[in-house]
């Protein structure tokens, strides 16, 4: 079924609407969450309470790609469960991921920067990413968006583990050159 007709269904309050984002995402949506917390259960959870946040949330708001909609509600989901789970336990692989872009990109949540300060961070991160040719852009978002691992970006892209994490070096020094152009304080 069409995304926009999907849509529909959650604005039309029908719970078809769920059973058809599951049919069309769940691989998806479970795929984000277990990169991140690396358990089955906690994924499955974690994709669970997306289709009700996504219910709750649709209406009012109507996402113009359902898939990205979907996948930025279990990504933070996860990494909140992932957060509650690392007070008890460290998951090094995302702690990794993490510490590699905390290089270049500023923390806003600890130092009460206002929302203008987010948004702007968010568009430049957007045109930087958009700025990358394929291969570059698409590594980049695999390791810092679904928390792929390097062996398993390296696979997937017929590529050296070793180019992949020079890709991602060389990558993540022009995000922070780019930032500082834009004025974006590391």
């Amino acid at each position: 079924m069409e995304d926009s007709k999907i849509v529909e269904l959650y604005f039309a309050r029908d719970e078809k609407a769920i059973s058809e984002t599951k049919e069309k995402y769940g691989k998806y949506c479970h795929y984000i969450a277990y990169n991140i917390l690396n358990s089955s259960l906690d994924s499955e959870e974690c994709v669970n309470d997306t289709y009700l946040a996504t219910w709750n949330s649709i209406p009012p708001k109507e996402p113009k790609s359902l898939r990205a909609y979907v996948g930025r509600i279990v990504r933070n989901i996860a990494l909140n469960r992932y957060h509650l789970n690392r007070a008890k336990k460290r998951n090094d692989c995302v702690d990794v991921v993490l510490d590699e872009l905390n290089e270049a990109i500023p923390d806003t949540s600890t130092d009460g920067r206002a929302l203008a300060d987010e948004l702007t961070l968010k568009y430049a991160l957007n045109t930087f990413v958009g700025s990358l040719m394929q291969e570059t852009r698409e590594i980049f978002v695999r390791r810092y968006w679904y928390l792929s691992s390097i062996k398993e970006i390296a696979s997937d892209y017929r590529l050296s583990e070793s180019k992949v994490k020079v890709t991602l070096l060389r990558t993540r020094e022009m995000l922070r050159e780019f930032l500082r152009k834009e004025g974006i304080v590391i």
